[in-house]
């Protein structure tokens, strides 16, 4: 954070204070007297000092005071603004902003400017619906089209307005080139999802068929695919359609094995099952098909044969989930240890590896590090799409 600070001071702040200083010495020939271009000047230079000396606010006050004195310099204005906004003084941002955009005597390009910081500011503060007008007539403009768009994105994220999300999302494919179809994916899912909870199945698939169509690997239409297939009763095709989004991705591989486990016991197809976590372990490094399989040898071979196989593949894949699975499996191995220390030392192993599992995430954003207990297709924090994924060795299966 403290880098990101020292960043915006010298990146945005110093640029500021050359152009204020610019248009100080600009405008002095045209209309102020010496004794105001002096004062000025002299207000400029104490000013660049202070961000010089990491002085910040001081700096703006200092800057503050220059757009007071000359409040014809519209890019003063704005960028003030803008510092505003990222102060959290938002309030204050947007009526500088607004003040900007009813002035007369702008150009085009300036109004456009005003306009879209504006917009900005109303989305900061949570006026969605006034952001959504902004951009909306932004939107129309071809210099700003872009950056606007993807304003409006965000507004029907924020909304959960799945359809015009989509659209501007299309928008903004077909005016910059620049693909959006994994984004498309995931808001086709995210109207799946609400059409199956309404109960309107054809819909549903219909949506998941348009996901395909937008990005034939998406992960989570496969998955969301199975799901409705599952509760159809046509569990053949959610095996399927699970297994092609393991096979996509199988760092999804935890969210993915419950459900495809339960479909392939429907059908009663333990054979199939097993080969597919066998394929899968040696494709993906995490504990889950590994843990998935030892229960399945555990049913069919006992816990003995059980107990060895994990304790194989803990040496290859050392996992805290493993472990705690070994420790369960040995002492459900040796009943004769019920009164002796062993069992006891064996138990307060497995305390203690609950424990660290239970401290720790078992999802983390590959994007911005945010850890969480279960899964989101959006990331809270960094609102990134299709970025939390579950850890190799604490994801639960």
């Amino acid at each position: 954070m403290e880098f990101l600070d020292q960043w915006f001071w010298f990146v945005v702040l110093l640029p500021l204070a050359a152009l204020a200083g610019w248009v100080i010495g600009r405008r002095g020939g045209e209309r102020h007297s010496d004794s105001q271009v002096s004062k000025l000047s002299t207000t400029y230079f104490r000013g660049l000092n202070y961000l010089l000396n990491e002085q910040p606010d001081k700096a703006i006050e200092l800057f503050l005071h220059i757009a007071e004195l000359d409040k014809d310099t519209f890019e003063t204005q704005v960028a003030l603004g803008h510092l505003f906004r990222r102060r959290g003084e938002v309030d204050r941002a947007i009526r500088l902003h607004q003040a900007l955009a009813q002035r007369s005597d702008l150009t085009d390009a300036q109004k456009v400017q005003a306009l879209s910081a504006l917009g900005e500011d109303y989305m900061r503060s949570g006026l969605l619906d006034r952001a959504e007008t902004v951009f909306s007539d932004l939107a129309q403009l071809d210099q700003r089209a872009p950056q606007a768009l993807r304003h409006l994105i965000g507004i029907y994220q924020a909304e959960r307005d799945w359809e015009k999300a989509i659209e501007n999302a299309q928008r903004f494919e077909a005016a910059t080139g620049e693909s959006m179809g994994k984004l498309v994916a995931q808001f086709e899912c995210e109207l799946a999802d609400r059409q199956r909870s309404a109960g309107d199945i054809d819909a549903a698939r219909a949506a998941i068929k348009r996901a395909y169509a937008a990005d034939s690997t998406s992960v989570r239409a496969g998955i969301s695919e199975g799901r409705i297939e599952a509760e159809t009763g046509n569990h053949t095709g959610a095996v399927r359609a699970f297994e092609r989004a393991a096979r996509h991705d199988p760092d999804y591989l935890p969210v993915i094995l419950p459900a495809l486990l339960d479909s392939y016991a429907k059908l009663g197809e333990r054979t199939g099952a097993r080969a597919f976590l066998a394929e899968m372990s040696e494709h993906y490094r995490g504990i889950s098909p590994v843990l998935a399989l030892t229960r399945m040898i555990e049913a069919e071979e006992g816990v003995s044969a059980a107990r060895r196989y994990l304790g194989q593949q803990l040496k290859d894949r050392p996992s805290v989930r493993g472990e705690a699975a070994l420790i369960d499996l040995t002492i459900a191995e040796h009943p004769e240890l019920e009164q002796a220390d062993a069992r006891a030392t064996l138990h307060d192993l497995k305390h203690i590896t609950d424990q660290l599992l239970v401290r720790n995430p078992s999802y983390r954003c590959t994007r911005c590090g945010f850890g969480a207990r279960s899964h989101h297709w959006q990331c809270p924090s960094c609102k990134e799409w299709g970025t939390v994924k579950p850890l190799l060795n604490y994801a639960v299966v």
